[in-house]
């Protein structure tokens, strides 16, 4: 399941624009092309999921509200063939903003993080090889 869907577009923006980006055909069939929708749900989840994936379990098991907007404001934007109006084109780069701004650890999300990556030992590394510069192989420079 998505982090958006089709329905929550036509809430967020109206079924006429959703009708007007997705029906494309000629002869128009006066329908939302369901497929085309999905094609780009799927595309701005898996752009979302690129930038979370280094701090969260992706997909996100149940996604908070903010997920949800950025991924309906990456999917209008998407949808657009043509240039966006400066609405939709300003709440694409501020989605973008936001998901840079969760990967860096600015914005914390209610969701479940990926466990950190640790490293056997946590004291000084020592090796026994023998060391390369000596006070013998050094005579004359020391």
């Amino acid at each position: 399941m998505g982090y958006t869907t089709q329905a929550d577009l036509i809430t967020r923006y109206g079924e006429q624009m959703l009708l007007g980006l997705t029906d494309i055909g000629m002869p128009a069939a006066g329908q939302i092309d369901t497929d085309m929708v999905a094609r780009a749900i799927s595309d701005a989840d898996a752009m979302i999921d690129g930038y979370l994936r280094e701090r969260y379990v992706v997909p996100l098991a149940s996604p908070p509200p903010e997920i949800s907007a950025i991924s309906a404001a990456i999917t209008i934007w998407k949808l657009h063939s043509f240039e966006p109006g400066k609405k939709i084109e300003t709440d694409y780069r501020d989605a973008l903003a936001a998901l840079k701004d969760i990967a860096k650890g600015l914005i914390k999300l209610d969701a479940a993080t990926v466990a950190p990556v640790t490293t056997g030992g946590t004291g000084a590394m020592i090796t026994d090889r023998e060391r390369p510069f000596t006070e013998a192989n050094m005579k004359g420079f020391i």
